[in-house]
């Protein structure tokens, strides 16, 4: 028998609570380090590429299990750090290369 309230089912008179309680603070977290991480790598290395950000994230800096991929970066980056780095094209390889914004 389904209750109104989403979270919340009877079963043969018991209770029983389904809905999660977390705030998604890993998830955050892991966003934060890896926004850190960019903006700092792009500071000290201006005009780098998304396979640069990648190959430094996951060798160096040891974040093989986050799933970064060149794509995944190229994407981030405009979305979360538009105000913070900016682009320009390679004329010859046509890629983008990343640096602080001014």
């Amino acid at each position: 028998m389904e209750c109104p309230i989403d979270w919340l089912y009877m079963l043969e008179n018991y209770l029983l609570l389904v809905k999660m309680r977390g705030k998604g603070s890993q998830k955050e977290a892991r966003l934060e380090r890896l926004k850190e991480e960019i903006v700092e790598y792009i500071a000290v290395v201006p005009d780098c590429s998304a396979a640069d950000i990648v190959h430094y994230l996951s060798n160096e800096r040891r974040m093989r299990n986050h799933g970064l991929t060149t794509r995944k970066v190229g994407l981030f980056i405009p979305r979360y750090l538009s105000d913070l780095v900016g682009f320009k094209l390679d004329n010859t390889t046509g890629k983008r290369l990343y640096r602080l914004a001014a």
